[in-house]
């Protein structure tokens, strides 16, 4: 990312985070940008979350600053995917190029568990007409299945389903930390 990039991207951040104070009433915009600019690795992750359509903010969970997918629906560029690298050799017919957990790597981000999923649906309704696959307990993904998880009749719903399964409208959402 060249200089002039950089703050580009970082007035874009900063618009966004002052846009949507409600998810992260506690903490200033300098705080934040004073982090970013100490992890650059940080920064070209969370640049590479909005260059796939994540509208990553800043969101205070747990005491924890995490820098979280924030767009209206899975990010549009990360979907048609199966959760994870075996899921997807493993179909016999029409293998996606990647996966969720693969794709997720290489941005250095992770995928939102349950519990930070329900935890930002409460902040802001999001996945209204997708939906977005969730870090899986090691015990399902050995029987074969994946968790994901949608908002529908204003409430949100965690499902399941086979690891190797992807649409058009799953992707997911991801998630880095952004350290002191």
């Amino acid at each position: 990312m060249t200089d002039q990039n950089k703050q580009l991207f970082l007035t874009a951040l900063k618009d966004r985070f002052q846009k949507h104070m409600h998810r992260h009433q506690t903490i200033t915009w300098s705080e934040v940008e004073n982090r970013l600019l100490s992890h650059q690795q940080t920064l070209d992750t969370i640049y590479a979350m909005e260059q796939s359509g994540g509208e990553p903010d800043v969101f205070v969970y747990h005491d924890q600053w995490l820098y979280v997918d924030f767009s209206k629906e899975s990010p549009k560029d990360r979907t048609n995917t199966c959760y994870d690298e075996k899921a997807r050799v493993s179909r016999k017919k029409f293998p996606p190029p990647s996966s969720a957990i693969e794709m997720a790597e290489i941005m250095g981000t992770h995928l939102l568990d349950e519990t930070l999923y329900q935890a930002i649906q409460e902040v802001d309704e999001l996945d209204l007409k997708t939906s977005s696959w969730l870090s899986t307990p090691d015990e399902l993904r050995k029987l074969g299945g994946a968790l994901f998880g949608d908002r529908r009749y204003n409430r949100t719903f965690i499902y399941h389903n086979g690891a190797d399964s992807y649409y058009g409208v799953r992707g997911f959402r991801g998630y880095v930390t952004l350290e002191k």
